[in-house]
């Protein structure tokens, strides 16, 4: 799995500490705030994957960390090539890249995935 990019919002130093320690050592990258304010200006921008937050902190204001996450412009949509390329990428990599049973969840024909998997390169390495 490749590494993640957290955020973690949590009042107790002690166990945003743990939080951060444990996610470290699994080779993720972690950003640690100990305020609503800087968790929203931490979110804006960058490219946080998950957001590990202390729903019972006092003053949290949860509609600016929404507004933080869900970005308002969702930018220009992706190629139906590129949707494509990574749903048959996400779809190998739950089958542990048994082209089988991926053709069966995607509901085509083993050739037609091997002819994808050619098109798009995603061959295993």
């Amino acid at each position: 799995m490749k590494p993640l990019h957290f955020l973690v919002l949590d009042r107790n130093p002690e166990r945003r500490g743990e939080l951060v320690a444990l996610l470290r050592s699994a080779d993720h990258r972690v950003d640690a705030v100990s305020d609503g304010t800087a968790a929203a200006e931490s979110l804006g921008g960058t490219g946080i994957d998950a957001v590990l937050l202390d729903l019972g902190m006092p003053g949290l204001d949860l509609p600016a960390l929404r507004r933080a996450i869900v970005s308002s412009d969702p930018g220009d949509p992706e190629s139906l090539e590129a949707a494509e390329r990574r749903h048959l990428a996400l779809v190998l990599q739950h089958t542990g890249g048994n082209k089988r049973k991926a053709a069966h969840l995607l509901g085509i024909s083993r050739s037609t995935l091997l002819n994808k998997v050619r098109k798009y390169g995603l061959e295993e390495r």
